[in-house]
């Protein structure tokens, strides 16, 4: 039996608080969490589907209008 890979999770070296968001890239999937709660729920999502997401930014797909 294999033993499960154990995440490195890594913060934007833009994070200079603990209010981050948390990614690891385990097993062909991407898990992601919130700095400020580690033991909390974790998204995983598809490598496929991160790389699409981080695309679509460089893209400029997400653009957010400030108030």
């Amino acid at each position: 039996m294999q033993e499960p890979e154990t995440p490195v999770w890594a913060k934007s070296s833009r994070c200079d608080t603990a209010n981050c968001v948390e990614v690891a890239a385990v097993a062909g999937e991407v898990m992601i969490r919130d700095s400020r709660s580690p033991s909390g729920p974790i998204l995983r999502i598809s490598r496929a589907d991160w790389e699409a997401f981080a695309e679509g930014i460089v893209l400029g797909d997400f653009r957010f209008a400030t108030q």
